[in-house]
């Protein structure tokens, strides 16, 4: 398209409404050079949305707007090409682009912007060039990310087994690299990269990757050369600027360290800059975090709520930074196993909570420094506004009070303060260069301060004299030709001219020029106003283009300092996190754990952090715990209702809230650190896998015993209840049996069950104890006290909590009729003389040399091989 460039789209011309035409895509359309250059940009990025400027609109053509259409929900409309038919197009306006481009990437489509770079000159094909792709992983623009998320993009590379995963986060400037053994279908893995916030999958091979495997991921898939070790190995010391893997600590994760060159080499074809010494490599190793598989996620509510209520996430959250919100969620799922650091974070927050002057005042300053973090990943990717630089020089501003506040900090705090202070040169230079309050963009101009540069102030000085000449020209002229209505205006087409009603036409001078012809007047044009409006007009022009040279310097500066600043963002956000969990502590009454290396949970007074919350300060009943090494069963009976799920929950909560560095809701709390949680709190069908609520059920019991060691925190409710009462019954009982007796079991655990049954298991198994939910009964009515008792309940009280929950009065006595036969016979009930074994009407197991000989091996101590060759000598004895 020649000539000027259109400010109405050409979907919106009723020359190109939708004709009854058939649609034809874009190969198939006419060879205008806007649609020669479209294609050449969407063969070189085929699996992108390509979005055109072309004036005031993006535009999208054939199937990309198609596609595109529906989900920006604007109206699919066409060009068309004669008899060969109608090419489909659809396009947003360039004003609003960010929001259109945040709803494309949530869908999981990439997206090419191709701008226009060129002046647009009448006559002239405007150049265009692809200066953005985007997708969900490598935005950084603040429009198109949610402030208290992060959004990984994620690479997997697996060898024999071993995967690598490198997770970064562009925004932040952080590269996660780990190895998970197991191969792509583990749920170590899949645990880690629920963990990660994985916006975007990278894979070599999408057909080898579960389609379980992170379903709400875009996956991309990757050519297999960007996954080679050695140029991974080039592009991590060009973008660290490190001299070798051994320098970021690398050097035994050759799988991680492919995974990780896969990820930059994405970046590089997405013209990502990673400028050397703002790319923080993190190296992991397993066992460094807690892994926190999905149902404790649900269950314990940590970032998603079940009800109504707060998740632990949105309880914790009195962060003053979005990185704060940020890190204070990284480390609710990723708890820690050491209880040094454990205890360094814990110093932290103490100290806050004691000084509440101080915590008030450093969450006041923090308040300034905005989100650091990413406004400096926005410079570094040279998208940064003059909004974000005036922003990074209030950060700068506010970090050396923050510093100050931070001295002398005992816990992860010490040395913070150093950390925190800024180049001084960086808030100087900002300071000196843009005004007070920089606007959002930069098309319009306007944000360099006056004085700031000389060049710039001439052009604004020549701008103002001009205007100065034409705000005159009004009076002088009307004056001079004594039309006392005559008028100077301005509209985009013509420019400024003079109006003169047709009633003083013939008082016009000679020297005016007629340019428009109106109803009820005449506009006219001199040399002398168009020699100044040419002033006006170019000087405007060259001024926005000199403030933008000098953002796009100030940019470098800041640059420049990026490394420093981000160690400032870290110290910020490490320091938010701390007062956040300080003020929590002191407003909500909470405590200082003691996290050691026992195995021991010993919580007296222990309140569940979220139900407190929604019943009042007060309001919960608090409830003691303690599982040691005489003790690690908790068998716990009562009814429904009476608030076993909630002591379950609340001892995994307080356990977990003390492994992040927080205080917990108890009056004490002595606390050994445990390696994994695990719940297995409510059930429901998963109909999408073809699952019954029992199936889910024992699947999910399945994988804490395959996972679970003795360091283990097991939270298990009702196991046994989606299947007939002997069923269950002798699932709950063997499942009980057997943590108490496998070596590499014997883990802490709460058992809560209606099977009341299961309390005589205490009289033959000597680290089982029972407990009970106390309940006052009179008559038929009964009251849930919510404190836990020892010993064992020997009744449900279901009747009663149904006659709370409104049945019908007949349908009650009727139950008690049924439940009095029933009582009468008691098939389930255990002898209580004889306690050595419950009976439940199972045959014994014949003796078996096979069975024998398996339970004495020691499993530890086979190789894969061995324990293969003995499992087939085995089977062979066996008879198979």
């Amino acid at each position: 398209m020649r000539g000027r460039e259109r400010a109405t789209p050409p979907h919106l011309r009723a020359e190109n409404l939708p004709p009854p035409d058939p649609t034809i895509d874009l190969d198939d359309a006419g060879d205008t050079p806007i649609l020669r250059e479209y294609r050449a940009a969407k063969a070189e990025h085929p699996d992108a949305l390509v979005l055109a400027r072309l004036g005031d609109f993006y535009e999208l053509f054939g199937a990309d707007a198609e596609l595109a259409a529906p989900i920006l929900e604007v109206t699919l409309t066409g060009r068309g090409f004669g008899s060969a038919g109608r090419l489909p197009m659809c396009g947003v306006p360039h004003q609003a682009v960010a929001t259109h481009l945040r709803r494309l990437l949530d869908a999981g489509h990439r997206v090419v912007l191709w701008d226009q770079v060129g002046e647009v000159v009448a006559g002239r094909l405007v150049r265009r060039e692809v200066t953005r792709v985007l997708s969900p992983g490598t935005a950084v623009d603040a429009d198109l990310l949610e402030p208290t998320r992060v959004a990984r993009l994620v690479a997997l590379a697996e060898t024999a087994g071993q995967v690598g995963v490198a997770a970064l986060d562009l925004a932040g400037g952080e590269l996660v690299v780990m190895e998970v053994a197991g191969g792509l279908g583990s749920v170590a893995l899949r645990d880690e990269l629920e963990r990660l916030d994985v916006a975007e999958l990278l894979v070599g091979d999408p057909a080898s990757v579960p389609p379980a495997l992170l379903l709400t991921a875009v996956r991309t898939a990757l050519p297999v050369p960007l996954f080679d070790g050695r140029r991974a190995a080039e592009r991590l010391a060009s973008a660290t600027g490190a001299a070798s893997l051994l320098g970021l600590g690398l050097e035994e994760m050759p799988v991680g360290v492919r995974a990780a060159g896969a990820v930059l080499g994405y970046c590089e074809r997405a013209r990502v800059s990673l400028e050397p010494g703002l790319l923080r490599v993190v190296p992991r190793q397993s066992g460094d975090l807690m892994r926190l598989d999905p149902p404790t996620r649900r269950n314990l509510e940590l970032l998603e709520p079940l009800g109504s209520g707060p998740s632990l996430a949105q309880l914790l959250d009195r962060t003053r930074t979005p990185m704060g919100a940020r890190l204070l969620r990284r480390r609710l799922q990723e708890p820690l196993t050491d209880p040094d650091p454990i205890g360094a974070r814990l110093e932290a927050v103490a100290a806050l909570v004691a000084d509440r002057p101080r915590r008030g005042e450093l969450r006041r300053r923090l308040g300034s420094v905005h989100d650091l973090e990413r406004l400096v990943g926005r410079v570094t990717q040279s998208l940064a506004t003059p909004r974000d630089l005036g922003a990074i020089r209030e950060a700068c501003a506010a970090l050396p009070a923050v510093a100050r506040l931070l001295e002398d900090l005992p816990g992860e705090l010490t040395g913070l303060a150093g950390t925190a202070v800024p180049p001084v040169e960086v808030e100087a230079d900002l300071r000196a260069t843009f005004v007070d309050d920089p606007p959002p963009s930069s098309r319009e101009g306007g944000f360099i301060r006056p004085g700031a540069d000389p060049e710039l102030d001439r052009l604004h000085s020549s701008a103002a004299e001009a205007r100065d000449f034409i705000a005159g020209l009004e009076g002088q002229e009307r004056e001079r030709t004594g039309i006392r209505s005559l008028k100077v205006g301005y509209n985009r087409v013509f420019g400024y001219y003079i109006e003169v009603p047709h009633a003083h036409r013939e008082a016009v001078p000679p020297d005016y020029l007629r340019k428009q012809t109106l109803v009820g007047a005449e506009r006219y044009i001199t040399p002398r106003l168009k020699e100044q409006e040419s002033v006006v007009l170019s000087a405007r022009e060259r001024a926005v283009a000199r403030e933008l040279e000098l953002l796009g310097e100030a940019v470098r500066r800041v640059t420049a300092h990026g490394p420093a600043l981000l160690g400032c963002a870290a110290a910020g956000a490490t320091a938010d996190v701390a007062q956040a969990l300080a003020t929590v502590a002191d407003d909500e009454g909470w405590v200082r754990p003691t996290v050691d290396r026992s195995t021991v949970t010993d919580i007296e007074a222990g309140r569940h952090p979220l139900v407190e919350r929604s019943l009042g300060r007060g309001a919960f009943v608090a409830n003691d715990t303690s599982l040691d090494v005489a003790h690690r069963i908790v068998v716990l009976t009562g009814p429904n209702m009476a608030g076993k799920s909630t002591y379950l929950r609340q001892v995994a909560l307080i356990t977990l809230l003390a492994q992040v560095g927080s205080f917990v809701p108890a009056r004490r709390a002595r606390l050994g650190v445990c390696d994994r949680i695990f719940t297995r709190v409510g059930a429901q069908d998963d109909l999408s896998a073809g699952l019954s609520t029992f199936m889910v059920e024992m699947a999910e019991t399945a994988a804490i015993l395959r996972q679970a060691t003795a360091r283990s925190l097991l939270v298990l409710d009702e196991i046994g209840r989606g299947t007939s009462t002997y069923d269950g019954l002798s699932i709950a009982q063997a499942l009980v049996e057997h943590l108490h007796d496998s070596p590499q079991l014997n883990c802490r655990t709460l058992f809560a069950t209606h099977y009341h049954e299961l309390t005589a298991l205490a009289e033959r198994l000597p680290r089982v104890v029972n407990a009970r939910v106390e309940v006052v009964e009179e008559g038929e009515t009964i009251t849930f006290l919510h404190r836990i008792r020892p010993g064992g309940a020997d009744r449900s009280y279901g009747i009663q909590v149904a006659r709370l929950a409104g049945l019908p009065a007949g349908l009650l006595a009727r139950a008690r009729e049924v439940l009095g036969e029933m009582e009468s016979r008691r098939p389930l009930e255990a002898d209580r003389e004889a306690p050595a074994q419950l009976d439940l009407g199972l045959p014994a197991p014949a003796a078996h040399p096979v069975l024998d000989e398996l339970a004495e091996l020691d499993l530890d101590g086979l190789t894969p091989r061995e324990a293969l060759s003995k499992l087939a000598e085995l089977q062979e004895r066996a008879g198979r």
